[in-house]
């Protein structure tokens, strides 16, 4: 059965992850260094990881696989859940792709030096209704398709 594993601490789309589950009937995981508020339901289940550096991503990625799907707007996560076999979709609703996640590491290495050098400043942009919408049309494309490869 496909799980949906969530690295949790800052996505901004796990209200959309709950109602695309519920709809399906799939299991998710939120995974998140802290505790979160979750729907009492039990296919959604909060998993508290340490403070470490990367605890939350070593837990998806340890169990993350064929079959499986990683949100996830971490890079380095992403190229894990895809070298695992697990379909991986960005918070705004682009998937990664073993095609595309090569660029998406040169481009994070790229962005994460302009930073040091002070050439850019401030986060990523707040989400859109636009971005939300892709986000779920993403989630429901990779999970017929997912149904799909089964049958």
């Amino acid at each position: 059965m496909t799980s949906i594993y969530v690295d949790a601490d800052a996505c901004p789309v796990k209200n959309e992850i709950y109602r695309v589950a519920e709809r399906y009937g799939l299991r998710v995981y939120v995974v998140s260094n802290s505790y979160l508020g979750v729907p009492r339901d039990p296919r959604i289940e909060l998993v508290v990881v340490s403070d470490s550096f990367d605890a939350a991503d070593n837990w998806i990625a340890e169990r993350a696989g064929p079959g499986d799907i990683v949100v996830t707007a971490d890079i380095p996560l992403a190229d894990r859940g895809l070298k695992a076999g697990a379909a991986v979709i960005g918070n705004t609703g682009v998937p990664f792709t073993a095609a595309s996640i090569g660029m998406a590491m040169a481009n994070r290495e790229l962005m994460s030096n302009l930073r040091a050098m002070g050439e850019i400043t401030g986060g990523p942009k707040p989400m859109t209704p636009r971005d939300r919408s892709r986000f779920l049309s993403a989630l429901d494309e990779t999970i017929q398709k997912l149904r799909r490869q089964r049958n």
